[in-house]
């Protein structure tokens, strides 16, 4: 598969666990984690990580391997974890260093700069630091048309 159509699923990917991080980080953010928006966004980015795992895994670089499962999903959550960091600073900079939250600033101001930094900033960034780790530690290279996967047992070949 070509780099371009990798890039194009994982950006599918991209897409979709940005809903589903967005999702769980409005719910927690306006229930139950009112006063910790940045715990609330790293849950969010936790649940999404698990999502995009098992899609990234069995899509995006369902043509790449080099490593047995453990291993490989261990690389991953680990490279996941830095892009969590990666992701998370633009919003804790934006809350407690600069300073756009209330009473600062008004509750639109606040939400839109969070949604700016921890959505659109942050994601970004961590999104170009996972696409190129992915690749290089994680499913580091591509598995011949017809050869089993590391994890595959010899005669069975990969859907």
């Amino acid at each position: 598969m070509s780099r371009r159509a990798e890039l194009g699923r994982f950006a599918t990917v991209g897409a979709l666990t940005f809903v589903v991080d967005n999702a769980v980080w409005y719910l927690l953010k306006l229930t139950v984690l009112v006063e910790h928006p940045t715990t609330a966004k790293g849950v969010g980015i936790l649940v999404a990580t698990i999502v995009s795992y098992v899609l990234n895994r069995e899509w995006s670089f369902r043509q790449r391997g080099g490593r047995q499962r453990p291993h490989e999903a261990a690389l991953f959550f680990a490279v996941s974890a830095a892009a969590l960091v990666v992701n998370v600073t633009p919003l804790y900079l934006s809350r407690y260093v600069v300073g756009l939250q209330r009473p600062h600033v008004d509750l639109l101001t606040q939400e839109v700069a969070d949604f700016v930094s921890g959505s659109v900033l942050g994601v970004a960034l961590a999104m170009v630091w996972r696409f190129w780790a992915f690749r290089r530690w994680v499913f580091p290279s591509a598995v011949p048309a017809g050869s089993p996967a590391p994890d595959t047992p010899q005669g069975a070949s990969r859907p």
